[in-house]
């Protein structure tokens, strides 16, 4: 005879958890149900299933939508984990178990200048892994995207997320020598009249650049804007203006001489990329490969 402890345990609807992932998702039942193929009204008979079965409530519901209670909070972070887990593992049973295949999203500039010219160096050292790389500047669902790690720009808040920073990155005034040769700069000042790049990218932006040394922002327009940085320092590199720009991203323009820093005052220190992924993932053989690959490509480890 079985005792109470053996007694399986009583688990939620799968559907319910999914009607209650994406309506915490996107705070509203009805974009909830347009992506799970059902009615608003199941997905809402859902949702009041759940919250029966637990007896807490999970959702508030105004007006304008729907809102996550503590509880839902709590909640949605630990289900969230397990809905992950679910679907990578039913996507390792359906592959080929001889490919591990490693799928990257990153920022476009990061993805273009820093991580595309070392791919075959990661290719020779790791051969085993088949890699897939997509990059735009949106943050990714990694479940329905099948993201392994996320290399994101921008300021560190993804508190349900492993986050790893890379350290030593800064941004700093950038021009061709050419530039630089016709146009002397020995202090910030010297910039005011000069033909300025903005980078609508950047954390840091020549008005704050200005601001920190007591100046206000040049009268004069910029002569070129670009909404992304690998395009503000190709346009540098010809010698198209000043860029205020990560040296991170501008290594290789940096090492073969296209481009340089204008002087070493003209810099500040960010924390502007981070790899981001689900703390499952952490235990992946190829995402642990990757992440001391890259610290080995950086020189440094990352900032926790």
């Amino acid at each position: 005879m079985s005792s109470s402890g053996d007694a399986p345990a009583t688990l939620p609807p799968l559907k319910a958890i999914q009607a209650f992932e994406q309506t915490a998702r996107f705070g509203n039942v009805a974009r909830a149900a347009e992506l799970l193929d059902l009615t608003p009204s199941a997905v809402s008979h859902q949702l009041a299933k759940l919250e029966a079965m637990i007896g807490r409530q999970l959702f508030l519901r105004t007006a304008r939508g729907v809102t996550l209670t503590p509880v839902g909070e709590q909640y949605l972070t630990e289900v969230s984990g397990i809905l992950h887990s679910l679907a990578v593992a039913t996507e390792r049973a359906a592959s080929d178990v001889s490919l591990d295949c490693l799928r990257l999203h990153s920022s476009p500039s990061f993805g273009l200048l820093w991580l595309m010219p070392r791919l075959e160096q990661f290719r020779q050292s790791h051969p085993d892994i088949q890699l897939n790389l997509s990059c735009s500047y949106e943050s990714l669902h990694f479940s329905r995207d099948k993201i392994d790690v996320d290399i994101r720009h921008g300021m560190p808040n993804w508190p349900s997320f492993e986050v790893r920073t890379v350290r030593n990155e800064k941004i700093a005034v950038l021009a061709s020598p050419k530039l630089l040769q016709q146009r002397p700069i020995r202090t910030v000042a010297d910039l005011l009249d000069c033909n300025l790049i903005l980078s609508e990218a950047t954390l840091i932006k020549w008005p704050q650049l200005f601001a920190q040394h007591g100046l206000s922002r040049p009268e004069k327009p910029y002569s070129l804007s670009f909404d992304r940085s690998y395009m503000t320092l190709e346009a540098a590199s010809h010698g198209l203006g000043f860029a205020l720009e990560s040296t991170l991203l501008a290594q290789d323009y940096l090492a073969r001489g296209a481009l340089v820093e204008v002087t070493p005052g003209l810099s500040a220190p960010i924390t502007a990329h981070h790899l981001v992924f689900p703390r499952a993932h952490a235990g992946f053989p190829r995402v642990r490969r990757f992440l001391e690959w890259m610290q080995n490509e950086l020189g440094h480890d990352f900032n926790y």
